[in-house]
Parts: C-alpha cells; structure tokens; sequence
C-alpha cells in the first residue's frame, strides 16, 4: 500500500463514490459535488451534500446518498429553460409547480433504480421527522405544495407517503382527488415527457383555482401550433378571476430549481447584453424593436414573487438614539472605544491606505496660458521683457471624481452577539471616518427583529384563527445608526448601540436589502455602493414555522439579483464565518472576524478603483457588465 493510501481519511473512499456516482447518474461529468454543513440543494452544476459525520450510521448514509441522487437527477432530467417557460411568474401557483416538477424529476429516478428510490424515501423520512409539519391538524396549518407533491409521487412511483407525513397528505387528499382525480390519473403517462407533464401540471393548477396565477405565455405559444389543444375548460372558467392569490410555500427543492432557473436567465442576459453591443452600431431604422415586457419588480412588489408579509403594523425604523437614552450610549460608546484601542493600530493603517487611493483619484491639475483666472507668476518674466506682451493666466482643474455615497448594512443578528459585532461596529466607525476625510459621504445600518420566535405580528395572527399561508410573521426592527448626510462626530456614540444586551435578535436579510437600496436610490450622488455585513443566511424562526424552509433565503435571492441585473447600486457582501459568494456575486468570506476591518477597506478600495473593479465585474459577467455600464453612463 503506498503512503497516499495510507494517509487517506477514512470517508474518502466513501466521497470519491459518491461523487463518481452523481455524476454518472447526472450523465454530466462536470458535475461538482462537495460536502458541508450549509443546506444541501444544486447550485447550477454544484451538489452541495451534508458532511457525513465520523462514524455514519446506514441511514445516515443513505440519507447523503438521497441528497445526491436528487440533484443528479435535477440535472439529468430536468431543463431549466423549458421550465422556465411553463412555470408561473410566482405565487402559489409558482410554489405548487415546482414542487410536483421536483417529484417527476425524483419519480423516473425511483422508476428505474431500486437503490435510488430507497434513497429518496430515506431523505424524505428524514425531512419529515424533522418538521413541524407533521403536527397539523387542519388544512389552514399545512401546506398545500408539500401535500401535492407527495400526492404526485404515490401516483408516479406507487410509494406511500412517509409516515410521518401521512397527516398533511390525508388532509388535503379529499379536497386535491375531488377537483383535479382525472388530471393526476393521466400524470403517470407523461412522466418522461417534461413538456407534457408540465401542460398538465397547468391543467392541475387550473383544476385547483389557481390559474389566475398563470402568465399568458403559454397559451399564447400554444395558439400558433397546429393539432394542440385548446386550454382546459377549468382554465377558461378561471381566466378572468380577479385579484391574485399570493404564495408563502416553496417545497425544499424550490431553492435548486431557482438556481437553475438564474443560471438560464444570466446565460440569457448576457446573449442580451452582446445583441445590444451588435445593434447599437446599427442605424435606427435597421434597429429591431423591444418586445414589451412586464416591469415587474420584486423591490417594488414581493407579493407578485411569492413574498408575502402577515402585517407591517408593528415594524419600525428607527434612529440609534430613540432606542437607548443618553447616558446609556455614553457609556455603551466609552466600552467600545476600548475595544477600538487594540484594534487602533492595524485598522488604521489599512484605512490610511484606502485614503491614499481615493486622494489619489482626486489629483488636481492646471490650465496654463488662459486669458483670465490666476496670475501665473512663473510667466511674469515675459511681461518685464516685454511689457507688450499680455499677461498670463493659470486656473486649476479637477480631475472628474464621482460624488459617492456608501451605505454600511450590519447584520444584528443573535448569532453575531460578542466579538463578530464588536468588530463590525469598530470597523464601520473607522471607515466612516475616513471616508468622510476624502468627501465620500456614509451611512451605517442595521436589522435585526423586535422580538424572538415573533412578537405582535404572530399574536395577531394567532388571534385571527392562524389563517394559512401567512408570510412574514415577525416584527422588523431597522436602525439607522448614521445618515448619509449627518457627520460624523454627530453620530460617534450611536454605535455603540451594538453593543447593548438584548438587542441583537433575528435576521430577515431580504427586506432590510431592499430598504436600504430603497435609501441609497433616494440619493443624489452619482455612485451608489451597497456593503452587506452578515454572518449566515436568513433566519426567524416564527416565519419558517409555517413556511417552508427555504421561505426567506428564496426571498433574499430574489432580491439580490434584482439589485445586481436592474439596479445602478454597487452591491458586495462580506460574510463572517459562513459562505455568501452562494448569494452575491461580488462577496467575501471571512472566517475570523479579526479580518473583517481589513477586508472591508480592501474591497472598497477594490471598488473606487474601477478599473479593477469592472475588469472583474466582465470576468464574471461580461454581457451584464456592459449593460450596467452603459447604463451608469
């Protein structure tokens, strides 16, 4: 035995298997499989499976085993593309689409392969015996995407639901076989067939009272076939219902199909972006017309994308100062500029360092031999010479520097309690301070909830009979702890609310995102750059109770790629301690927060440096970054 062998750890076999496996199974060799303790989904071409502990158990095994063979099978057979053009723009529509698409991809899986169908049922028996939802006891608290999709997979693959998921799925089964028996007796035939499976997934919906919630898509492509049929007559019936129903469930599997889905639209934006380049060269008249598009926005209306908030009544945004009273903050700020002495040092000379390049973007010049301005005294001679000679004049120029205005978002999250919030509230006082210095104005935020596990929001809710699909079931809190526009000194002691027991609660990222984008495109600087500070994904636990699991990180997707296709704010993310390159294109992971001060200054420096910044801004999305560009020009 060589000495590799000997020095390999005891699961690598077990890895190199399993990933071999997947990739086979996928019939995609560039399947990347890795293994850690984030939530486990595909990510693009990405398999992101649990890390086996030391010593697994068999059905810990064939739990991971599960978790690989569904997103080999996503890959194999499922097309992004396709998909994208049958599913419904969002709601629950959108919600129960693709969970019964997720139980096809896993049924022809479990059709053909023994093994792989055992794994599957053991993933599944493993979500349910970790959820709450087997507790319902009335349809208002079950989900009605997870009970379809089982539903859907007894009539694919002839398996029985998991015992601990029989109740959700006897709940709705009555009230599901009663309207829509006929459209699921036929699934079973389609099953290879995406695009089939997928019309009759719509017929299903329709069936169901949810088609006001399907786009006129694809109707309109049908119309234009010859020998297609015409839409069902329960469709019909329902096409000219008003209002829409909005969604608060998305199965477990919905965050991998977004994933897919946002591979196609980049795919798709930047063959976008490189038509524009063509034709912008093109005379008017030869120029193509736009399709018209819906303008919709998840910043403007999260509703239309499935978000859905039970009450507003209760959030507050809120200045530092009305949180605390005077002599608190006095003594709070006093502790954290103790803090700050041992940090002085190394901060200080990264933040000296960002000085230096902003100041030296803003290197002035002059104008020489003009016919007014200042006096150029080097030149006088010429007048003593000859006093004919006309006088001459200097002015001074600048070079162009584009006002900047940059917003500091701070995570106050429970989980950043002790040294990591400590840090970021030293860090964000120093770069204030130095970017004040060189005229680039800040602000410093930060969101976190009210209360744990819910305040006002879910007892309402509670009151009002725990009406289904309720959203958002917490109380924001949003603090502003320094306006773009007052200075600093004013501010100094505001910071050190951060450190105050009790007020770091929970975290919804996706809304605060959109609030502080919402403050930074009210400003009239030409250059807007937006900094998140977080340590994880998002999390309230009174929210993903009686939501899916992926409720809010769907949400926080949504908007990020909103701000980084649509929007002219500069959006980069520093993660402490856990991964966020998953969610931002522009971010960074810090594992220790010793490093974040450091971190902070070199990304902005990275970012006041275009030329660095838009060379990496085309290197991973070249067709976006001309259109942003163009736009910001």
């Amino acid at each position: 035995m060589s000495l590799s062998k000997r020095k390999e750890a005891p699961l690598d076999p077990f890895k190199r298997a399993l990933t071999l496996a997947t990739r086979s199974i996928a019939a995609d060799g560039t399947v990347e499989v890795i293994f850690s303790n984030e939530p486990p989904g595909l990510y693009g071409k990405t398999a992101r499976l649990p890390e086996p502990s030391r010593v697994p158990t068999r059905n810990e095994i064939a739990v991971i085993r599960g978790h690989a063979d569904a997103a080999a099978l996503a890959v194999a057979c499922h097309d992004p593309g396709l998909h994208a053009k049958l599913a419904p723009p969002g709601g629950e529509a959108r919600a129960v689409f693709e969970a019964i698409e997720q139980a096809r991809v896993e049924a022809i899986g479990a059709q053909r392969m023994e093994g792989v169908s055992a794994n599957l049922t053991a993933r599944l028996e493993q979500r349910y015996e970790r959820s709450r939802i087997n507790e319902s006891t009335d349809r208002s608290e079950a989900p009605l995407p997870e009970a379809l999709a089982l539903l859907v997979r007894e009539r694919l693959t002839g398996l029985a639901p998991p015992s601990k998921a029989r109740a959700i799925a006897n709940l709705w089964r009555p009230w599901i076989e009663s309207r829509a028996r006929a459209v699921l007796d036929r699934m079973p035939d389609t099953v290879s067939d995406q695009d089939a499976f997928g019309r009759l997934a719509r017929d299903l919906l329709a069936a169901l009272n949810l088609a006001d919630q399907l786009d006129q898509t694809g109707e309109e492509g049908q119309e234009g076939k010859e020998g297609e049929p015409e839409p069902s007559a329960a469709e019909a019936d329902t096409e000219d219902a008003g209002g829409r129903q909005q969604a608060e469930f998305a199965s477990d599997a919905q965050a991998d199909q977004d994933s897919l889905n946002d591979e196609t639209l980049d795919e798709r934006e930047e063959g976008a972006a490189d038509q524009f380049d063509r034709e912008s060269d093109m005379p008017d008249a030869q120029r193509r017309p736009e399709p018209w598009r819906p303008n919709l926005s998840v910043l403007d209306n999260p509703e239309a994308f499935g978000y859905k908030v039970f009450t507003r009544a209760h959030d507050e945004i809120v200045g530092a100062e009305e949180l605390c009273d005077a002599d608190e903050l006095e003594r709070l700020r006093a502790f954290l500029d103790k803090q700050l002495q041992a940090l002085h040092g190394a901060v200080a000379r990264l933040a000296n360092r960002l000085q230096r390049r902003l100041l030296a973007q803003q290197n002035r010049g002059w104008d020489f031999d003009l016919d007014e301005g200042q006096i150029d005294a080097a030149r006088l001679a010429r007048v003593i010479v000859d006093p004919m000679h006309p006088l001459s004049f200097k002015q001074e120029r600048e070079t162009q520097f584009r006002d900047t205005v940059v917003t500091l978002l701070l995570d106050n999250s429970g989980s950043m309690r002790g040294r990591p919030i400590m840090v970021a509230a030293c860090s964000a006082d120093i770069l204030a301070r130095t970017l004040e210095r060189c005229g680039v104005k800040v602000e410093i935020l930060g969101f976190t909830t009210r209360a744990w596990k819910g305040g006002h929001a879910r007892e309402q809710w509670l009151n009002a009979g725990k009406p289904a699909f309720p959203g958002r079931l917490n109380d924001l809190r949003h603090i502003v702890y320094k306006s773009a526009d007052a200075p600093w000194r004013r501010s100094r002691r505001n910071l050190g609310l951060m450190m105050r027991e009790g007020l770091l609660k929970e975290n919804i990222d996706g809304e605060a995102l959109a609030w502080a984008h919402q403050r930074l495109l009210a400003r009239p600087e030409q250059r807007r750059i937006l900094m998140m500070i977080s340590d994880g994904a998002p999390v309230d636990d009174s929210t993903l109770s009686v939501n899916s699991g992926s409720y809010l990180e769907r949400h926080l997707r949504q908007v990020i790629e909103e701000i980084e296709t649509r929007s002219s704010v500069e959006l980069v993310a520093i993660g402490i301690g856990h991964d966020v390159t998953r969610y931002y294109r522009r971010a960074v992971t810090v594992t220790d927060a010793e490093e974040l001060a450091g971190v902070m200054t070199d990304k902005l420096a990275e970012l006041f440096d275009e030329d660095i910044a838009w060379r990496q801004f085309y290197r991973a999305a070249p067709g976006a970054a001309r259109a942003k560009r163009r736009k910001l020009n």
